[in-house]
């Protein structure tokens, strides 16, 4: 390639190679909030828990070798290309071993329908719905016919934007209690969580229809394309739902603050959860717990255990006759 100075494509490797690993950053810490609430709201202990752990680490592991995904019409060697598409399809596999443990967690389980829960199911969805058209995307032949258009856009930012930002309300509804000592209004975290909801989907499903019409992204304005007038109303919606779902945002900001110093006062442990911090005083002292550190005996999703009076059992409480000897 005839240049002067820097080579783009070079910039481009290196700029991708940083890029997709770095949206797993993001992600993957919200799949694991979504872990540890579905499995506290369902009552039941999570679902094929070391294969949860395995495909977090495989995630991880592949994202670093699938960034010419984003390069597939740079030119690059047709076999090179082959390789990318190989370790992108591959990806789908860990990612589908979390959504179906999700759902064989949720199945058959006391549902508890929480705000953080609903947030947790609907990064569920998401992920579904956004990986789906990340197979089209991750194929070179399918690539090139929706590269840097709207579908590239609805895509990302369904399986990321919205799966991420889902995990991180469902982490906050979920430990507010635990941070601020009171907790948040449930029927606005409700209303919060249906309109985003509606309102994200709203914005991106349609998106997927603008980039297969060809319209591409990062053009102010359309006006000035004939070809893409079929389109406009479609904008327009998306316009009138990302505002409404904007709106929706300023709901969760009042129930935030409001509830930082205004929510009815949080017990202990409101959500009946095994992990360790729901052990600790309301109040927040030095060193967490007064007193000695308390000692672990279980694992942290003794939920539903059979035998047992109620649906959850501590990790402190002492194992007795029985269990120890099973």
């Amino acid at each position: 390639m005839d240049h002067s100075g820097g080579s783009p494509v070079l910039f481009q490797h290196l700029f991708w190679f940083l890029g997709h690993p770095e949206v797993y950053i993001v992600l993957l810490p919200a799949l694991g909030i979504t872990s540890e609430i579905i499995s506290t709201n369902s009552r039941k202990p999570i679902f094929g828990y070391r294969a949860m752990i395995g495909s977090i680490l495989a995630i991880g592991f592949l994202s670093f070798i699938v960034w010419g995904h984003h390069m597939f019409i740079t030119g690059m060697n047709p076999f090179l290309g082959s390789v990318f598409v190989f370790t992108t399809l591959l990806i789908a596999i860990p990612s589908a071993v979390k959504v179906f443990n999700y759902i064989t967690t949720l199945w058959r389980g006391n549902i508890v329908l929480t705000p953080a829960m609903l947030f947790s199911i609907g990064l569920v969805a998401t992920f579904i719905a956004g990986g789906l058209t990340g197979i089209i995307l991750a194929d070179s032949a399918l690539d090139i016919n929706v590269h840097d258009t709207y579908f590239v856009v609805a895509h990302f930012h369904i399986v990321m934007g919205m799966s991420a930002i889902f995990g991180m309300f469902a982490g906050v509804y979920h430990w507010f209690p635990k941070m601020y000592g009171r907790m948040m209004n449930t029927k606005m975290g409700y209303a919060h969580f249906w309109v985003t909801f509606v309102c994200a989907f709203g914005v991106f499903f349609p998106m997927h229809f603008i980039g297969l019409a060809g319209a591409p992204r990062r053009y102010y304005s359309y006006s000035e394309f004939p070809m893409f007038d079929g389109v406009l109303d479609l904008n327009i919606l998306v316009t009138l739902f990302a505002i409404v779902g904007a709106l929706a945002q300023v709901l969760f900001t009042y129930n935030f603050f409001y509830s930082v110093f205004r929510g009815p006062k949080a017990v202990q442990n409101p959500w009946k959860s095994n992990t360790l911090e729901w052990t600790t005083p309301v109040e927040h002292i030095h060193g967490n717990w007064p007193g000695p550190l308390p000692v672990v005996y279980r694992w942290p999703y003794d939920y539903s255990k059979p035998g047992k009076a109620e649906d959850w059992v501590s990790q402190i409480t002492p194992l007795d006759h029985d269990e120890e000897e099973h």
